[in-house]
């Protein structure tokens, strides 16, 4: 009987995946949408998504401009913006919201890429876990008789294999980060 390794698969992509939505949320000196992905609006009642209620597009390196689709909202977006402290320089007009991006100082270059590298690190420690419940299962399924110890090595060096991949990638997504703020 093949172990399944599809569910540490599957965590692997998963730690993939929050890894990069983390680094989105890092701003570097150049704007993009993905930074106000997570800002949400007071919308009739419910909080919305700031995409529900107009587009964000790309001005120039440094500015974002949000065109809101009912003008009456212009404000409570604008404040939104403002309350989510990213640092940035907000300010609207009749049909919407400019956000401006200032040009990063040394200082906080060096913060952002402290915090990438720790995002990075929770990463590792939660493929780490992941790796450690698998070895877990394997041992127990020895212990009960139901694989052989030649076959839980054979297990054992094909979960490393995962994990060293993952790892690999997570590597690979830290540098990148790394690079884009220093730039």
């Amino acid at each position: 009987m093949a172990y399944n390794f599809s569910p540490l698969k599957e965590k692997v992509k998963d730690t993939e995946e929050w890894l990069k939505k983390e680094f989105q949320g890092i701003r570097t000196g150049r704007a993009t949408p993905a930074l106000l992905d997570n800002i949400q609006i007071e919308s009739f009642g419910t909080r919305v998504p700031l995409n529900q209620v107009g587009n964000v597009g790309v001005e120039d390196a440094r500015t974002l401009r949000v065109s809101v689709w009912n003008v009456d909202q212009v404000k409570d977006v604008e404040k939104a913006i403002t309350d989510a402290n990213l640092g940035v320089g907000v300010s609207s007009d009749s049909s919407g919201v400019r956000v401006s991006f200032p040009e990063l100082t040394s200082e906080r270059r060096t913060m952002l890429i402290k915090l990438s590298k720790d995002k990075l690190e929770e990463a590792r420690i939660s493929l780490r876990n992941d790796r450690d419940g698998v070895w877990s299962d394997i041992q127990k399924q020895e212990k009960e008789g139901e694989i052989s110890e030649d076959e839980k090595f054979s297990y054992k060096e094909e979960m490393q294999k995962l994990v060293d991949e993952g790892n690999k990638l997570l590597e690979e997504l830290g540098r990148k980060k790394e690079s884009e703020i220093q730039s």
